[in-house]
């Protein structure tokens, strides 16, 4: 293995110690500075942008690089706003850490407490998205996690620049540990970040599908994230057909590489006749191609005059990270839900309606992470969720599921307050009795 890789993970788990039990003024003053800093150095950033975005240009001629990759390596004058306003908001959150989430009176004078801490150590490896290195670091640095970032090779000069705007920026604040942060740069570090069990507390991949799954499946490292984000919407008979055509084009076209775009539309049978060739007439006008199911492909042949092609059986199954959109007509809601729950990645799903039986059909039979109603699934972000920013979209059932923001990056551990107490005292015939008394205290720290 890897002496530098191990080493970094080493120093990273010391200073993760160190860094749990930093001041809030002090972590916010860091992040004012982090915002600062990227502001200044804007110009920086985009040079080293443009460099990633040169490279990027010639692999998508030789095909090895897809246009989607290309959209989330690419860093744009809004990109790099919500990037500082995400640090600033993050910096406004309440201090995560130390936080009594219950206390117990287990007898007179021993007392439990239940409290907040960090996870420890964050492995974030991640493909393209040089957004991510502010983003994490910044809920990171907020949460207490002491962080090795790993981003692909076809951003290093951004995630570079990004990293070391931003490492310069925290430095002037002496209380935060130095070696909390690192960025990891050569081929062979993910191989090796996957085996440091002993330092690494939890890996969070940022990529394609193919990319998540091998972390997954190659590490004994506990992993947060999602493998896909084959997202649906639902539109009902019920539905405002204005406001569904509205959510259905956002959702979709707003940015279609992300995760949370949708890829299939499902229809009611019953306003597919009047739904569909319009919202095919809107697509069309943004270049969205659509692969229709048997049923909704003759609705819009014999609507004519717009592009016809048909489903296969595979892309409902399908990411398409693009202008591409799967159709398919449904006889009901829970022919939907069936649909969604079996092809879809549990991520984030839509129903448009009006009818509050079927809304809450919906809400409540679709395992997805996010359920939206009306509003679009482009929504599902820990940004917009008012999270500050987010490490990545979890569909996990344990531990954080959705926009993961700084909750996702905390953990608890129990403290037990007593004055000489023994078990001895509480077993046997003469035992004493357990109060389980629920209090309301709050821990304090001693000093």
């Amino acid at each position: 293995m890897s002496n530098q890789m191990r080493e970094k993970a080493s120093k990273a788990k010391v200073a993760s110690v160190l860094l749990s039990n930093v001041s809030s003024e002090s972590k916010n003053k860091a992040l004012l500075a982090m915002a600062d800093a990227l502001s200044k150095n804007k110009s920086v950033i985009f040079e080293a942008n443009k460099k990633d975005l040169d490279a990027a240009s010639a692999s998508i001629q030789n095909k090895t690089m897809s246009s989607a990759l290309y959209d989330r390596l690419k860093l744009s004058d809004s990109k790099f706003d919500d990037m500082v306003s995400g640090i600033l908001d993050v910096a406004k959150l309440e201090d995560p850490v130390g936080k009594t989430l219950s206390t117990l009176l287990l007898d007179d004078g021993l007392t439990l407490y239940q409290i907040s801490c960090p996870i420890g150590v964050i492995g974030v490896i991640f493909e393209a998205r040089p957004d991510v290195v502010p983003q994490v670091m910044s809920l990171c640095l907020k949460s207490g996690n002491a962080t090795i970032f790993k981003g692909g090779s076809e951003a290093k000069n951004s995630n570079r620049a990004l990293f070391d705007v931003l490492i310069q920026a925290i430095t002037t604040v002496s209380e935060i540990p130095a070696d909390a942060f690192h960025l990891a740069e050569s081929r062979e570090d993910v191989s090796e970040m996957l085996k440091l069990d002993e330092s690494i507390d939890l890996l969070i991949p940022r990529g394609s599908n193919e990319f998540v799954k091998y972390i997954q499946d190659n590490s004994h490292i506990s992993v947060l994230g999602h493998t896909s984000g084959i997202c649906h919407a639902y539109v009902d008979s019920s539905a405002d057909l204005e406001i569904a055509c509205a959510v259905c084009l956002d959702s979709k076209i707003q940015y279609p590489a992300a995760c949370n775009s949708i890829e299939t539309l499902l229809v009611h049978e019953k306003i597919a006749g009047s739904f569909l060739p319009q919202m095919a007439g809107i697509y069309k006008e943004f270049d969205v191609e659509m692969r229709y199911d048997d049923a909704s492909y003759k609705i819009i042949e014999k609507a004519g005059s717009l592009p016809l092609k048909k489903a296969a059986a595979e892309d409902w199954d399908m990411e398409y990270n693009d202008l591409i959109l799967s159709v398919k007509i449904v006889p009901s809601t829970e022919e939907a839900i069936l649909h969604i729950n079996k092809h879809g990645s549990h991520h984030t799903d839509v129903i448009l309606a009006q009818d509050p039986k079927e809304i809450d059909k919906f809400s409540g039979l679709v395992d997805s992470s996010s359920v939206m109603v009306n509003a679009s699934t482009r929504f599902a972000d820990g940004f917009r969720y008012g999270k500050g920013a987010e490490v990545g979209i979890s569909t996990n059932k344990i531990h954080s599921r959705g926009p993961v923001g700084m909750e996702g990056l905390l953990i608890y551990k129990y403290i037990l307050i007593g004055n000489g107490h023994k078990v001895a005292n509480y077993t046997g015939t003469d035992a004493k009795k357990y109060l389980h008394k629920k209090l309301q205290e709050k821990y304090c720290r001693l000093q």
